[in-house]
């Protein structure tokens, strides 16, 4: 359905959000307080397409019923946003396809673990020829040079399809916006060579004797198309200390509280990264020269 039917507008954002265990995303706690916060800030459903009614109806009475609309939203300043998420293992999946594709339940509806989570532990495959872990308990696993290589391959993998797809969208955006959060593999995905030491973000991993090189959707992506990825650790450090201030606690104290976006979410959840968010939005100009 979208991106093609965007509305015409100054400024098209493409807003990639991470991905949530909670199924599907915009009922997470962390989608609920993004969409809020773009509410909040002025930013409507420009269109009808909510979630299954037994969803809304659990919805809880401090959020708009518009959090949990897959329409691209807009505002009376020209600015329209298409949300989509940056998925393990789907990659690219457009809000409008969270709960439905082609007339069937989406795949993004109901997944879990797709094998890219080493601290788990449990993110092996006994079976194969080239297994290589080793049994550290009777429930978890530490990988060994076929897993770390198998992680990095599919990274690269999954980066490449992020890549295509912000290709193949090219002409329907005149921005680019990540909200991902530090240290999770999907800032890793976005972020190219170039940007990952700034970003805190490793740019390669040992498998072996192997040293294998993280390949970013930003290594694939000319300049005019390269995604913003936000929050900056400079972000970062400025909204622990006024967490810090909101809550009258040391900044040492707030940590959990930062990590957990003060409950059941990243921090890319508390409002004040929120405000970093919306600020940007803000200032997302028209290109001087853009058809």
């Amino acid at each position: 359905m979208y991106p093609g039917c965007l509305p015409k507008a100054p400024v098209r954002i493409l807003l990639l959000m991470p991905c949530t265990k909670t199924k599907p995303y915009p009922f997470s706690t962390e989608h609920k307080r993004i969409n809020q916060r773009l509410h909040d800030t002025g930013f409507r459903p420009v269109g009808r397409h909510p979630l299954p009614k037994e969803l809304m109806d659990r919805l809880e009475p401090k959020y708009t019923p518009e959090v949990l609309d897959l329409s691209p939203l807009g505002n009376r300043k020209g600015v329209v946003i298409h949300r989509v998420v940056i998925s393990e293992p789907l990659a690219f999946v457009p809000y409008e396809h969270i709960a439905t594709y082609e007339g069937r339940r989406s795949p993004s509806a109901a997944y879990d673990d797709p094998g890219l989570f080493e601290n788990r532990g449990n993110a092996v495959s006994p079976w194969r020829s080239d297994f290589t872990a080793t049994r550290i308990s009777d429930t978890r696993w530490k990988w060994g040079k076929s897993e770390l290589k198998a992680y990095v391959q599919m990274h690269n993998v999954m980066a490449e399809k992020l890549a295509e797809a912000i290709k193949n969208t090219a002409r329907y955006y005149t921005h680019r916006i990540a909200w991902v959060a530090p240290g999770l593999t999907h800032r890793s995905f976005v972020l190219g060579r170039g940007e990952r030491a700034a970003h805190n973000v490793r740019a390669t991993r040992k498998a072996g004797d192997e040293k294998l090189a993280f390949v970013g959707a930003n290594d694939r992506l000319p300049d005019p198309l390269k995604i913003q990825c936000l929050p900056r650790l400079e972000d970062c450090q400025k909204a622990i200390a006024r967490l810090a201030k909101r809550l009258n606690k040391p900044k040492s104290r707030v940590g959990g509280i930062y990590s957990r976006g003060g409950g059941d979410a990243t921090p890319l959840a508390l409002p004040e990264l929120l405000d970093v968010l919306v600020r940007h939005i803000r200032s997302s100009k028209k290109p001087s020269a853009r058809t």
